[in-house]
């Protein structure tokens, strides 16, 4: 066993020194640079692409900007390269406190080709992204002129040739940039023809008062401005008053009529014992059996238990300040370690609960526990990888990312999913059941169609979307959008809620359910727990057709392919929240009666 501990301790150490020096922070030579006079101050050229498509973006030199023959590429971390991060050295040179005006970078010839090239990244509102000394620059590359013309044929089309930067700095440090293209300096691309443009530059400074610490508090400003805040702090309340007015309800009516019950069953004891017993009491020789397909169950559990635990751990490292405004790749970086470190949960409970519901292949169990969510992701990743290098996009991750991925699969996650599993295995616990099970089960009698699976899921997913669905266009509008999302409080009092609601809708169907008689309830809690992940996956058809102008074969895969993933796990990790609420409150009323 310690073999086995040093072995995977070795391994994350490894991984951790392949990703980055510093896994959840950009890099510590930039951010905190002092600059003397005169002196180079990094400014990295990232990437263009279509505004309303944030996953298709191509690198900066795609387009036929002037290239100096000067350009380095920088290494990036794990994180940086999985959120489409390619930075290459700008052109323009932007020494400490140096003033430029109208500085000539490159003259050159754009061929018809090149023309058509630019012609076509501004007709799809083209936009680019720089970084200059960490913190992020973004501007148009041209401009559609529609002024008075209702025949697309008759628009025209404008290059900006002239890029103005302006920089704010604090005695030795750069404290805030912003780029401005000049509107009267642009190159016509209507026409396809070969036209000489100029590309120039200008580059003013001012001195700030600002300090070093608070320049990043512009970026996240935006996400807390009031209006935006009512509307969060308005959500939340129309959160807490619906889950407090239909849980109360419910409470309410089930803590009544499980009192109803147990003095109605108290009395049928006292009473003759030739009394037919009725409702959720009659099934009790049935309730503890397992389910069917208990090695899919257990897996499916593992796997939820462990992306909970996941979601728990990133939003600790949120709520410290982690994922501050673009920090590259830092949300990416922190779930794959954390993914790789948490397998280990997955192992073990998925395999110590196989165990208890006396399964005898536990080694197919836990590769099935280590294949469930992976292996779609990893399907998904194929094919959208495939897409993104058919589309040359830097959503395409090199062979080196691609290796460093299975390396951590191999080294860390596979070794921890093991040691989870046979720690689970030799745990030896047994089932906690209040009541014996029966030979051979009862016959569920004819229940009425909206007791069926579907129509119970459709029911106990609505309830929590409910609570979450005004802070999900928030969340959508970040991760599919340019909107800044810095908000975590919120989003954490937000998922509680959902966790609660979750669990309570779960218990409410699994006790109507026994109730009817209908003593399957396993799977039942667990799919109609995780259906809010199918409501969240409506949601996306809905964002996608009405709220975002995404469009072209890429950027809909991407967004319906990943959101499919998400919304999996999320069904996985509500499923195994809502098993678990329902496991617990059937083991308390069976507890609660006395039963031959």
């Amino acid at each position: 066993m310690e073999k086995r501990f040093r072995f995977s301790s070795l391994a994350f150490i490894l991984t951790i020194f392949i990703i980055s020096p510093h896994p959840f922070h950009v890099r510590s030579d930039a951010s905190d640079h002092r600059y003397k006079d005169e002196e180079p101050v990094p400014l990295y050229a990232n990437k263009v692409g279509p505004f309303h498509n944030p996953s298709e973006t191509y690198r900066y030199l795609d387009l036929p900007f002037c290239v100096t023959g000067r350009e380095k590429e920088k290494t990036e971390a794990l994180g940086e390269v999985l959120n489409g991060d390619r930075l290459v050295s700008a052109p323009y040179e932007l020494n400490f406190k140096v003033e430029k005006d109208s500085t000539v970078v490159c003259k050159k010839k754009l061929t018809k080709e090149e023309v058509a090239r630019f012609r076509e990244a501004v007709k799809k509102d083209y936009y680019f992204q720089m970084y200059y000394d960490d913190l992020p620059i973004w501007g148009f590359i041209g401009t559609v002129d529609k002024e008075g013309k209702t025949d697309p044929s008759e628009y025209k089309y404008f290059l900006f040739k002239h890029i103005q930067f302006e920089i704010l700095y604090n005695k030795d440090r750069v404290i805030e940039i912003s780029a401005h293209m000049d509107p009267h300096s642009v190159v016509d691309l209507t026409e396809d023809k070969e036209v000489g443009v100029e590309f120039m530059y200008t580059a003013k400074w001012k001195e700030t008062d600002i300090p070093f610490e608070k320049r990043m508090e512009k970026y996240s400003q935006s996400s807390s401005m009031p209006h935006h805040l009512e509307i969060h702090w308005f959500s939340i309340i129309n959160s807490c008053v619906t889950v407090l007015l239909l849980t109360g309800f419910l409470a309410t009516i089930l803590m009544r009529v499980l009192k109803n019950d147990f003095m109605k069953y108290a009395q049928d004891e006292e009473a003759a014992d030739d009394q037919e017993e009725t409702g959720w009491k009659y099934i009790h020789g049935d309730v503890f059996r397992f389910p069917k397909h208990k090695s899919l169950f257990a897996a499916a559990l593992g796997s939820g238990t462990q992306l909970f635990t996941l979601t728990i751990f990133i939003f600790m490292l949120a709520l410290v300040g982690v994922f501050y405004p673009y920090n590259r790749g830092a949300l990416f970086t922190a779930l794959v370690v954390l993914y790789a470190l948490t397998s280990g949960i997955a192992g073990y409970t998925a395999t110590s609960f196989y165990i208890q519901l006396e399964g005898a292949n536990w080694v197919r169990n836990l590769l099935l526990t280590g294949c469930l969510f992976c292996g779609p992701l990893f399907l998904m990743f194929c094919f959208l990888n495939t897409v993104a290098i058919t589309y040359s996009a830097t959503a395409a991750l090199p062979f080196g990312t691609i290796l460093v991925i299975l390396l951590i699969w191999t080294l860390v996650t596979s070794p921890l999913l093991v040691l989870g599993g046979i720690a689970g295995k030799n745990s030896k616990a047994e089932f906690q059941a209040p009541v014996r099970t029966t030979k051979y089960p009862r016959e569920i009698p004819p229940l009425p169609w909206y007791r069926s699976t579907l129509p119970q899921m459709a029911m106990a997913g609505f309830l929590p979307f409910s609570a979450i669905y005004i802070e999900l266009y928030y969340i959508f509008a970040s991760v599919w959008g340019h909107r800044i999302y810095t908000i975590y409080s919120i989003l954490f009092i937000v998922f509680i809620i959902l966790l609660i609601v979750t669990a309570f809708i779960t218990v409410a169907l699994t006790y109507f359910q026994l109730a009817a008689e209908d003593h399957e309830w396993w799977w039942r809690s667990f799919l109609c727990g995780g259906s809010t992940g199918l409501f969240i996956y409506g949601y996306c058809l809905y964002y996608y057709y009405a709220r975002s102008d995404m469009s072209g074969f890429m950027q809909t895969s991407f967004f319906f392919g990943y959101m499919a993933c998400i919304c999996y796990g999320f069904f996985l990790m509500l499923g195994s929240v809502g098993f678990r609420a329902s496991l617990l409150f059937v083991r308390h009323i069976y507890r609660s009666i006395k039963c031959e």
